[in-house]
């Protein structure tokens, strides 16, 4: 399978899916459950899935897939997709537009193609790890020279203390010049585009990440987990950045 093959399956994929999930956007009697790790759950976050499986299983009949709400299906094949239906459930279960659908493809474990659909913006961003584009248009990561000068996004501002208690994450938040909560996949959007200048999750699962790593290579940016390894290898926390600002980064928090 090529970057175009995938462009064109996903674009058509999430047209169908963000139908199904914008169709419960601010419904006010949606009900959200709680998994057995405490993250929320809606029905939109299952029958998105669903469809992705029934799409992708149609197109492409020998290639597996891992997906948050169901689970591994033939994960040991060749090309394995890997899926959530809704990144940043809380976000879309409140009302608050930063949500989006991830799209990653694995060619012998490794992350070839990412996508990354927020429906509400009406945006899809693709990436190969050499491209990214928004919309069928190409982006970049634009870096700030220092930290001091640059925007940082997070999701939560207590996950870091719990999940990656021995970084020094309040000493990163006073050193940039600013920093805001607009997480999920949202932030590595506005990090691929050029928005901001550094997103960090303290904790990821497959299914939060691998679509994130063509997307933030394609637009020359950097990923890594919070100590610089390689996050396709294995990784509990994620920061994308500019090659200068992740360096920086990660100086600053492996003091703690």
């Amino acid at each position: 399978m090529d970057f175009p093959t995938f462009g064109r399956v996903v674009t058509d994929l999430v047209h169908d899916t963000g139908t199904t999930i914008l169709s419960a956007y601010r419904e006010p009697t949606l009900q959200v459950d709680i998994k057995a790790d405490d993250s929320p759950v809606t029905w939109a976050d299952r029958r998105a899935e669903e469809m992705m499986r029934d799409a992708i299983g149609t197109a492409f009949p020998t290639h597996g897939i891992i997906g948050e709400e169901f689970g591994e299906d033939h994960a040991d094949a060749e090309w394995v997709w890997v899926l959530d239906p809704i990144d940043g459930t809380r976000s879309f279960a409140a009302g608050c537009p930063l949500f989006g659908s991830l799209v990653g493809v694995l060619h012998q474990g490794v992350p070839q193609f990412g996508a990354i659909h927020l429906p509400v913006l009406g945006e899809l961003y693709l990436g190969d790890g050499t491209v990214t584009t928004r919309n069928d248009r190409p982006v970049r990561a634009q870096p700030a020279e220092r930290l001091a000068d640059a925007t940082l996004l997070y999701t939560d501002p207590i996950h870091p203390s719990v999940h990656q208690p021995q970084s020094d994450f309040a000493t990163l938040l006073r050193t940039v010049r600013q920093a805001r909560t607009w997480g999920d996949c949202f932030g590595y959007t506005l990090v691929a585009s050029g928005g901001a200048d550094l997103m960090l999750d303290p904790i990821m699962h497959r299914w939060d990440l691998m679509a994130l790593i063509p997307i933030i290579r394609g637009a020359g940016g950097v990923i890594t987990d919070w100590h610089g390894a390689d996050p396709v290898i294995g990784t509990s926390s994620i920061a994308a950045a500019s090659v200068t600002l992740h360096r920086e980064a990660l100086a600053v928090l492996s003091r703690g």
